[in-house]
């Protein structure tokens, strides 16, 4: 690896863990701010709505700002902004400003992905070696240590608001220290060969289908199961934030070491071992309402979804490189996937409401088991037209 590209893979690690801190802020903080507004199922499912939109709106705004103003100069802009605007989320007096300020967030949000996407790619594209599943790695212990830093500071007596402002501070400092070092110039990479072959439609969906499968299983803990342990097994809400640190925590475990398990099991024995793993981790915090095994079995069962969805989506991305280098198909199929994921936990929150939060969590679960079951056949499917089946 050149030095720039050295160089380069520094700082965008850093915004990775950035980022990864910035989702914590949000997602672990979400019982508190529950319980601040009173919200409820209906009014936190169209917060998490707002979000929703407010991010898929931004990102083909951020595609295009990207190539005029150039990446780097919007991944330091965005990051920046991110961070301001969970200060403004964490101060909303009412439940109706804070769904404005979670539109504006997800604008800044998916701006701040889009961005370091661009950016990470190049970056790997310079180095001629695999880096985003460690980078990705980097991104969950970001968001270990936010839930964990939220945890830690909701148990220590502090206000939701308190917690959220200190926290968007740093990151807002952070950021700003990582734009006074600008990414280094690399080099355009090279066209891939014949932009790869046409990807068969029904085999471009069925991989995004797995990818929303992925997103919408890691939207739940995101956001739910903190608001799980509050609502269904009557936690504090200074404690039911573990619920999301120990998710990420075993994601995280699983991310570092899972292209040892990949390169022996290969893609579709991999993903098949994932969906089983994520199913099992859904029906324990499912039984920890129901038996007498309270908030440690559903910490246990939040450790093993985080164990088995950590791998899928780099699965799917290292499949989708290997069958076509079409930056198209690879684009369509991450916006599917990604707008899976947004729409998710709104959806989830939406059957909670009419239903109950234990009766919503059977989406993601059946989710799982059709990744566990479906995912390894799309997998192999791929093999007629791919050269390589645990690449990645």
């Amino acid at each position: 690896m050149n030095r720039a590209a050295a160089s380069a893979r520094g700082v965008i690690t850093a915004y990775y863990g950035l980022a990864g801190v910035a989702n914590a802020l949000w997602g672990a903080t979400l019982p508190a701010t529950d319980a601040r507004l009173d919200l409820g199922p209906g009014r936190l499912a169209g917060l998490l709505l707002a979000l929703a939109v407010g991010a898929l709106a931004g990102m083909p705004v951020a595609g295009r700002l990207a190539g005029r103003w150039g990446a780097s100069r919007l991944l330091c802009i965005s990051a920046a902004a991110s961070s301001l605007g969970l200060a403004v989320v964490g101060t909303a007096p009412t439940a109706e400003l804070l769904t404005i300020a979670a539109v504006v967030l997800g604008v800044l949000f998916g701006a701040f992905n889009v961005a370091l996407s661009v950016q990470a790619v190049a970056v790997e594209r310079a180095a001629g070696t695999p880096l985003m599943a460690r980078m990705h790695g980097t991104w969950t212990l970001g968001a270990v240590a936010g839930g964990a830093g939220v945890a830690a500071g909701l148990h220590a007596g502090a206000g939701v608001q308190v917690v959220m402002g200190f926290g968007a501070l740093g990151l807002t400092m952070a950021a700003l220290a990582l734009g006074r070092a600008p990414l280094p110039t690399l080099p355009d990479p090279p066209p891939p060969s014949a932009d790869g072959p046409p990807l068969r439609p029904r085999l471009m969906i069925a991989l995004g289908v797995v990818g929303i499968a992925a997103f919408i299983t890691e939207g739940a803990a995101t956001d739910w199961a903190g608001v799980h342990a509050s609502w269904v097994l009557g936690v504090e809400p200074a404690s039911a934030s573990f619920g999301y640190t120990v998710f990420f925590a075993a994601m995280t475990a699983v991310r570092f070491a899972g292209d040892a398990l990949r390169s022996r099991l290969g893609a579709a024995a991999t993903v098949r071992l994932a969906g089983c793993v994520t199913t099992a981790g859904f029906l324990l915090v499912q039984l920890a309402g129901l038996l007498p095994i309270g908030f440690s079995g559903a910490l246990a069962g939040w450790a093993l979804a985080g164990a088995g969805t950590a791998l899928v989506w780099p699965i799917v991305i290292s499949e989708l490189g290997a069958l076509s280098g079409s930056a198209r198909t690879l684009s369509l199929v991450t916006m599917i996937s990604y707008g899976g994921g947004l729409v998710g936990p709104p959806l989830i929150g939406s059957v909670a409401t009419a239903a109950g939060l234990p009766s919503a969590l059977l989406l993601p679960t059946a989710l799982a088991l059709g990744v566990a079951i479906a995912a390894p056949v799309v997998l192999r499917a791929t093999r007629p037209t791919s050269n390589t089946t645990t690449g990645g």
